[in-house]
């Protein structure tokens, strides 16, 4: 599929986007061989956006490369967001708000941890402010830190969880314009990209930035922690369906995409957020064992092994070239060394 006007179009409007450079980018792409070997499988790549650098790496730099830039131009001296206790998106967000001159606090599920590990030790280092409260209370949370913050004279910026929104999704239209110039600049075509989904952010830039490219390989997103709901079953899918609408929209491409164009495969969910089961488990040591690659036990983890168990079960053909999005949380693996070491 090539450009259309309109694609073009609001492409040359996203170029000219506020950004700051916080990312090593092009981010490279490599190929798994020995990988692909150890399935019997088709040709796998793997995108390696664990090496955008700043604070660790991780996909959450490309988001907050204009999410910072927003905070900026509105005259904020501080940000807020909020995650996990292993949140990846937190770690980097206080090493972009350390890169750009900005104080950061972070809202974090649960109580502090007595032995810091993982993403929680490195927030610290990377001086953020913490705050903890249950996880269903974390908006609110924000909010109120917000306030605090209002009160005592600072201007802070609230950055959605994941950093998903129309501003944050900009980040991953850019990432899937430099995987098809890097595809298209030694011919290879792409069957399907497969990437780990949970607030959706990412998802939202990879469909967008499909459409406004003219790239014709399936989008699949695993999905990490939602399932579908029980009186709406496209209420996730709909939720990413809002962050595409509201940047199109931005980008003066409103009807460039549909609900049909999101793809989320429910099927990976196993225990939980954030609770490594067999299937994360053996994913992480094969890709440890044949690459030399390290996957974290949330995300990559989760959809890896979801990769591996579609080529095992012949969803993905052997003929097919299939692209792994690396979203970087392996310094997560820190925190969860006994789960991972079970025989």
């Amino acid at each position: 599929m090539q450009h259309t006007k309109q694609g073009l179009e609001s492409l040359t409007i996203f170029e000219q986007l506020p950004r700051v450079e916080l990312a090593v980018l092009p981010t490279p792409i490599q190929e798994l061989a020995r990988l692909s070997e150890a399935l019997a499988g088709p040709r796998i790549l793997v995108k390696r956006d664990d090496l955008t650098g700043l604070g660790g790496g991780g996909n959450k730099l490309r988001k907050l490369e204009y999410l910072v830039a927003d905070a900026i131009s509105k005259g904020a001296n501080c940000v807020i967001t909020a995650g996990a206790m292993q949140s990846n998106h937190c770690r980097q967000t206080a090493a972009a708000a350390a890169k750009s001159g900005l104080t950061c606090h972070l809202v974090l599920s649960g109580n502090a941890l007595d032995k810091p590990t993982g993403n929680f030790y490195f927030d610290q280092l990377l001086g953020a402010t913490l705050h903890f409260t249950e996880r269903h209370l974390r908006n609110e949370k924000m909010e109120s830190v917000a306030e605090e913050l209002r009160a005592q004279g600072h201007s802070p910026y609230v950055i959605p969880i994941g950093g998903s929104n129309a501003v944050g999704a900009m980040g991953y239209v850019r990432a899937l314009i430099e995987i098809d110039k890097q595809l298209k600049g030694d011919g290879t075509i792409v069957d399907r990209i497969i990437f780990s989904t949970s607030s959706g952010g990412t998802q939202a830039g990879l469909v967008l930035g499909a459409k406004l490219r003219g790239f014709d390989g399936q989008l699949t997103g695993i999905s990490i922690d939602h399932g579908p709901d029980e009186t709406d079953p496209s209420k996730f899918k709909a939720t990413i369906y809002d962050i595409i609408a509201e940047a199109s929209r931005n980008l003066g491409a409103p009807d460039i995409c549909s609900m049909n164009d999101i793809s989320i495969d429910y099927d990976y969910l196993g225990e939980g957020y954030g609770i490594v089961g067999e299937l994360e488990r053996e994913a992480i040591k094969l890709m440890a064992k044949t690459e030399g690659l390290l996957v974290g036990p949330v995300y990559t983890g989760r959809a890896l092994g979801a990769m591996i168990d579609l080529i095992r079960r012949q969803a993905i053909g052997k003929n097919e070239t299939v692209l792994f999005l690396h979203t970087g949380d392996d310094i997560a693996l820190h925190a969860y060394n006994e789960d991972l070491l079970k025989p």
